[in-house]
């Protein structure tokens, strides 16, 4: 069964074909990326790094809200914490506007940690785009970008 040039089916296998194309460079990406984070000491989950980034990016965020922004439970999210806090990179303080709810920041342990992330992530970035020209660098800049802004306005559907 062929599909009509242009057809909604041909866009959609022709988009499946690439997806399946970019499988293989995401995997050698994530794997460059997870490597990084496991350099660290202390070595976090990512859900946990995941979280310290999230608190980083909304310093007046709750629990709640935390919750949400990774997709998990409030019992979950609360059990993260706990671990984040025993470790010192996290602490719950009183909300300044609003005593009755618990604010989540970063310690200064914290931020190093993900600075230390952070920093490892882009030499380890660095040196594999050093075998690309400086086209296909550009290239797949642009291409991420355009993916981070197709992927934002879908995840706000």
């Amino acid at each position: 069964m062929g599909c009509a040039e242009g057809s909604d089916d041909g866009r959609r296998e022709s988009r499946e074909a690439t997806a399946r194309r970019i499988v293989d460079a995401v995997e050698s990406l994530v794997t460059c990326w997870l490597a990084a984070a496991e350099e660290t000491a202390p070595r976090l989950p990512d859900r946990q790094l995941l979280a310290l980034r999230t608190v980083r990016r909304r310093p007046e965020l709750n629990l709640t809200t935390l919750a949400e922004q990774l997709g998990v439970g409030l019992p979950t999210a609360s059990r993260l914490c706990d671990r984040l806090e025993a470790a010192g990179l996290l602490e719950r303080t009183v909300q300044p506007r609003n005593r009755r709810e618990v604010q989540l920041v970063l310690t200064a342990y914290g931020h190093r940690l993900l600075t230390d992330v952070t920093d490892r992530r882009v030499r380890r970035l660095a040196a594999v785009l050093e075998g690309m020209t400086p086209g296909q660098r550009t290239a797949l800049e642009h291409g991420l970008f355009a993916f981070r802004q197709a992927h934002a306005v879908r995840t706000d559907e």
